[in-house]
């Protein structure tokens, strides 16, 4: 059970580790392909939450929102691979937080080519969430079986 968890916790890392070393590689001066891919949606993410709030939200230099997610995508992975639930959750913030922004699915009709693209790759994000939520929630169960087993029971006093 050890070596398959292992392996499966690499395989499943690998899906973001390779990621954010691509990203990494292609960073650049401008932030790389992944900011040009980015900056039309996050301006539009922006746009909508501005005016369904009804403030005007501060501008993001997409540059910094590329390096975070590197950072969040890498150090998410490589901490997953050891088992650290710490790593799951850096990996389930950026699935949360980027999934609807980069596939926007919803800003497209059925018809249109984009909108089963878009909606394919969020179904894949949102699977990819819930495995972690899987991980989180056996990995707490095993700490607190484990601390259960821990707890001494009582001897009973003699008389």
């Amino acid at each position: 059970m050890g070596f398959s968890s292992f392996l499966g916790r690499v395989l499943f890392a690998s899906l973001f580790i390779l990621s954010a070393w691509q990203m990494f590689n292609d960073f650049g001066v401008d932030g790389g392909p992944a900011a040009k891919e980015l900056a039309p949606k996050l301006r539009l993410a922006k746009a909508h939450l501005s005016f369904k709030l009804g403030i005007d939200l501060p501008d993001i230099e997409v540059k910094q929102v590329v390096a975070t997610i590197v950072a969040l995508k890498g150090l998410g992975g490589l901490l997953f691979v050891f088992g650290s639930v710490f790593g799951a959750y850096l990996l389930v913030f950026y699935l949360v937080a980027v999934s609807p922004i980069l596939y926007d699915f919803y800003n497209y009709g059925a018809e249109d080519r984009q909108f089963s693209l878009l909606f394919t790759e969020f179904l894949q994000s949102v699977a990819l969430l819930g495995a972690l939520l899987l991980f989180v929630g056996m990995k707490n169960t095993t700490t607190t079986s484990k601390r259960d087993l821990r707890k001494k029971t009582p001897k009973p006093k003699a008389a």
